[in-house]
């Protein structure tokens, strides 16, 4: 489609690894349409991104075809501790609002911006973009399920059960009939108040966002989109992945890694059968305690499979041993030659290998979506956020995985662990989630391709841009 040369975007994000990358490949596709992004985000992610992106561009004065980086204070000195998240949440809240709207004053001596796209984990800026006059767009980086009930949760379009029963049953359109357990966090009695603040901000704003755009796609949550339709739409313009994950021709990546990937996992892989290895790994916040370290072990060592495990440091490499749940020494030696361990890898490159045959996973969206597209069948193990309800769509909808049964402390036994790596892998109904798996792999790569839902959705919000430019010329 042609595209007005003046169409400029602006993306705000804080700088965690999980929101930030699914703004990045969000940019790289409007980028491919002729739109020139730039994305603002706090200093403190400034060194840790720069450093693994060559392809990110912070040159202000730059007009090509790469992103171009902003950044501004949260409000907190780099060396603050931002694991102390209601105070990040506060002064980010007060302090990084008004050092926004400073940049905001600064960029628009030079670009003339056609929209502000945030993401729901920065509701104030919401505010900010409104008082600068510019429209605004939502760009939700979860499951559309998950955007659903917290909608109909914090607007009280629907009853709610008693949160303190994780049994009881919980009906809403658009979905299976769920479980309390089955509800993102943030709404249950047990979440930090300051976290639900933030929603309560989200959809409070809402009516100042003109458009919502969605990192999922229609084909996999098509009854949840259509139960918003009649109340705030929402639009999928994903799956928001590496091109190459969808068959396209791989260039520069751009996600951002915390830490230095380990590319020995590539040649390890390379060496085992097709369909063969257990990828296990919780994502870039969720650190292991010694229980869980202990329980999947022993599990991965009963399989009797091979299998690849991400165990993180805490903080990102601490070197205080009293902060890092560690491996028993034995395991090492029990599992010889069929396992290999570290502390990170190229994610989107292992679940694309042929013999990664599963997935034990946090189910955090971006690493669902990465299971989608690469058709790898899932074994959930939610923690906390939107994870439960992933699982839930995982097991319940999209029906490529099953979801572990943890205790009453939220940790799976090895024996359940086992159990779900049996059925996953050579049970009854294991060829179905496989084939499931795939035909989700081929929807996925035609939402993005000319003429697919998702290329429409995004044409579409481009078109709106156009006829706003237009109309304020």
């Amino acid at each position: 489609m042609p595209i007005d040369k003046n169409i400029n975007v602006l993306m705000v994000s804080m700088a965690l690894q999980g929101h930030i990358n699914p703004m990045l490949k969000f940019a790289k596709l409007l980028i491919s349409k002729g739109v020139h992004v730039t994305i603002a985000t706090t200093e403190e992610g400034r060194h840790r991104m720069l450093k693994h992106n060559a392809s990110i561009n912070t040159n202000p004065n730059s007009h090509n075809s790469e992103i171009q980086l902003e950044f501004f204070s949260d409000g907190l000195s780099l060396d603050f501790d931002r694991s102390d998240t209601e105070t990040l949440v506060k002064t980010i809240r007060e302090k990084g609002s008004k050092n926004l709207s400073s940049l905001i004053t600064n960029l628009t001596k030079v670009h003339n911006y056609s929209c502000v796209i945030v993401n729901p984990f920065v509701p104030w800026a919401i505010d900010v973009v409104a008082d600068h006059g510019i429209p605004c767009a939502l760009l939700w980086i979860q499951a559309c399920a998950v955007y659903s009930i917290y909608y109909r949760y914090f607007k009280n379009t629907n009853p709610f059960p008693n949160f303190e029963d994780p049994n009881e049953k919980v009906q809403l359109p658009g979905l299976p009939v769920l479980e309390v357990r089955d509800l993102p966090s943030f709404v249950l009695p047990s979440s930090p108040y300051h976290f639900k603040e933030v929603m309560v901000h989200l959809y409070h704003s809402l009516d100042k966002v003109k458009w919502i755009l969605g990192a999922s796609f229609f084909e996999i949550e098509e009854e949840i989109v259509k139960s918003m339709a009649s109340l705030a739409p929402i639009y999928p313009i994903g799956p928001l992945v590496s091109p190459f994950l969808l068959g396209e021709k791989e260039n520069s990546d751009v996600s951002v890694d915390m830490w230095n990937a380990e590319d020995s996992c590539i040649g390890w892989l390379d060496d085992k059968p097709s369909s063969s290895v257990i990828y296990v790994s919780f994502g870039s916040l969720i650190v292991l305690s010694q229980k869980q370290i202990d329980n999947i072990a022993m599990a991965l060592k009963n399989s009797n499979k091979a299998f690849l495990w991400v165990v993180k440091p805490r903080d990102g490499g601490s070197n205080n041993k009293e902060d890092v749940a560690e491996l028993p020494l034995e395991f090492f030696e029990e599992t010889k030659g069929r396992g290999l361990v570290v502390k990170w890898c190229q994610q989107e490159k292992v679940l694309m290998h042929p013999a990664v045959a599963c997935f034990i996973s946090h189910c955090g969206w971006n690493s669902t979506l990465e299971t989608v597209v690469t058709g790898v069948p899932v074994i959930a193990c939610p923690f906390w956020t939107d994870q439960p309800t992933n699982a839930m769509l995982i097991a319940n909808v999209f029906q490529n995985g099953v979801k572990m049964n943890c205790g009453e402390d939220g940790i799976a036994n090895a024996e359940e662990i086992e159990r779900c790596i049996r059925d996953v892998m050579e049970g009854p109904s294991a060829a179905e989630m496989k084939n499931r798996a795939m035909k989700m792999k081929e929807s996925a790569r035609k939402a993005l391709q000319e003429g697919g839902t998702s290329n429409k959705n995004i044409n579409k919000f481009i078109s709106d841009m156009i006829v706003g430019n237009a109309a304020n010329a």
